[in-house]
């Protein structure tokens, strides 16, 4: 049931990353916005008549920065969807078949996904000096927007990276065992008892 949950959290977490991967709202103008890996424009009047393009290698988006960004934040992407495929597997998997179900190098590779995704939303705001985004932004710079507005696609990757490392967090706990010989205290003779741990 536990294994269930996490991979079903995993899951989750996994498919909200990916939704903000692919969204064009992480700023946007009245008439333009644009993401990581997805752009859109469309008329001022009729914002349901949008044109999209896509972004279809590293070597088409405009900025470097913008480069390194995508590149950290897809590795984090797939470092989730590893740890989530993994999680998903001890879910279906009978409990004596995997043994090591739960272990600590899969906590690892979230905090590497968490860690990665937050470099790559730190290094994104840093295209905003690109003349990709000083186009469709105005005056914008490092870490400066412009006339551009913080989108959805933006706030809930942040979000998704904030999740991912309270998993981390509130996982930890589950991991811990306490090993070695029980200490129990007799109220009768005042001693302490030790009882050897006995081997299953």
């Amino acid at each position: 049931m536990v294994s269930s949950v996490w991979a079903a959290l995993e899951l989750s977490l996994t498919c909200i990353s990916a939704l903000s991967l692919i969204s064009p709202a992480w700023f946007q103008t009245a008439t333009f916005s644009f993401g990581v890996l997805t752009y859109c424009s469309w008329p001022q009047s009729d914002r349901w008549n949008q044109s999209c393009g896509t972004f279809g290698s590293l070597d088409d988006i405009p900025d470097f920065a913008w480069k390194v960004s995508a590149a950290f934040l897809l590795g984090g992407w797939l470092l989730l969807a590893f740890n989530a495929i993994f999680f998903l597997s001890w879910a279906l998997v009978p409990k004596g078949f995997c043994p090591g179900r739960g272990s600590g190098k899969m906590l690892s590779v979230q905090a590497a996904a968490a860690t990665t995704t937050i470099v790559g939303l730190l290094v994104f705001p840093i295209s905003l000096a690109s003349p990709f985004a000083k186009e469709a932004c105005g005056a914008s710079s490092v870490y400066c927007r412009g006339q551009c507005q913080l989108g959805w696609g933006y706030v809930t990757a942040i979000l998704s990276a904030v999740l991912a490392s309270l998993l981390i967090v509130i996982r930890r706990p589950g991991m811990t065992q306490v090993r070695g010989p029980t200490v129990l205290f007799s109220s009768d003779t005042e001693k302490i008892i030790l009882v050897p741990e006995m081997s299953k």
